[in-house]
Protein backbone atom coordinates (compact mmCIF):
# COMPACT_ATOMS: atom_id res chain seq x y z
CA UNK A 1 0.00 0.00 0.00
CA UNK A 2 1.43 3.74 -1.03
CA UNK A 3 1.06 6.12 1.04
CA UNK A 4 1.41 8.72 -1.88
CA UNK A 5 0.52 8.60 -5.68
CA UNK A 6 2.11 10.23 -8.43
CA UNK A 7 0.70 9.88 -12.11
CA UNK A 8 3.57 10.53 -14.35
CA UNK A 9 1.93 9.11 -17.80
CA UNK A 10 2.57 10.80 -20.93
CA UNK A 11 5.55 12.42 -19.87
CA UNK A 12 8.84 12.52 -21.45
CA UNK A 13 12.37 11.52 -19.52
CA UNK A 14 13.82 13.20 -17.17
CA UNK A 15 10.27 15.01 -16.21
CA UNK A 16 8.89 10.93 -14.43
CA UNK A 17 12.25 11.24 -12.08
CA UNK A 18 12.58 14.65 -11.44
CA UNK A 19 8.84 14.54 -10.09
CA UNK A 20 8.83 11.49 -8.29
CA UNK A 21 12.41 13.18 -6.67
CA UNK A 22 10.04 15.47 -5.49
CA UNK A 23 7.41 13.64 -4.55
CA UNK A 24 9.55 11.78 -2.47
CA UNK A 25 10.65 14.90 -0.38
CA UNK A 26 7.80 15.13 1.10
CA UNK A 27 7.05 11.79 2.75
CA UNK A 28 8.94 10.59 5.72
CA UNK A 29 11.81 7.66 5.99
CA UNK A 30 9.79 4.36 5.51
CA UNK A 31 6.87 5.23 3.36
CA UNK A 32 5.99 4.02 -0.13
CA UNK A 33 5.34 6.79 -3.10
CA UNK A 34 4.02 4.71 -6.00
CA UNK A 35 4.37 6.19 -9.59
CA UNK A 36 3.04 5.41 -12.84
CA UNK A 37 4.94 6.36 -16.00
CA UNK A 38 4.36 5.66 -19.51
CA UNK A 39 7.68 6.71 -20.56
CA UNK A 40 9.94 3.69 -21.89
CA UNK A 41 13.06 4.70 -20.68
CA UNK A 42 11.78 4.89 -16.82
CA UNK A 43 12.43 1.22 -16.28
CA UNK A 44 16.17 1.44 -16.18
CA UNK A 45 15.83 5.22 -14.61
CA UNK A 46 13.73 4.37 -11.63
CA UNK A 47 16.28 1.11 -10.88
CA UNK A 48 19.35 3.35 -11.39
CA UNK A 49 17.60 6.07 -9.37
CA UNK A 50 16.90 3.88 -6.40
CA UNK A 51 20.44 2.26 -6.35
CA UNK A 52 22.58 5.64 -6.35
CA UNK A 53 19.79 7.43 -4.00
CA UNK A 54 19.91 4.61 -1.25
CA UNK A 55 15.64 4.90 -1.58
CA UNK A 56 14.75 0.95 -1.90
CA UNK A 57 12.69 -0.14 -5.47
CA UNK A 58 10.58 -2.42 -3.74
CA UNK A 59 8.11 -2.89 -6.80
CA UNK A 60 8.64 -2.58 -10.53
CA UNK A 61 5.60 -3.66 -12.85
CA UNK A 62 5.44 -3.58 -16.35
CA UNK A 63 2.69 -3.73 -18.60
CA UNK A 64 0.76 -2.93 -21.67
CA UNK A 65 3.14 -0.05 -22.46
CA UNK A 66 2.56 1.40 -18.47
CA UNK A 67 4.64 0.70 -15.59
CA UNK A 68 4.54 0.70 -12.56
CA UNK A 69 6.70 1.70 -9.26
CA UNK A 70 6.79 1.82 -5.82
CA UNK A 71 9.75 3.33 -4.08
CA UNK A 72 10.50 3.03 0.12
CA UNK A 73 12.29 6.17 1.18
CA UNK A 74 15.40 5.52 2.93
Amino acid sequence: MANKYLNANNLDCPLPLLKTKLSLADLKSGQILEVTATDPTSWEDFASYAKISGNELVHAEQNSGKFIYRIKKK
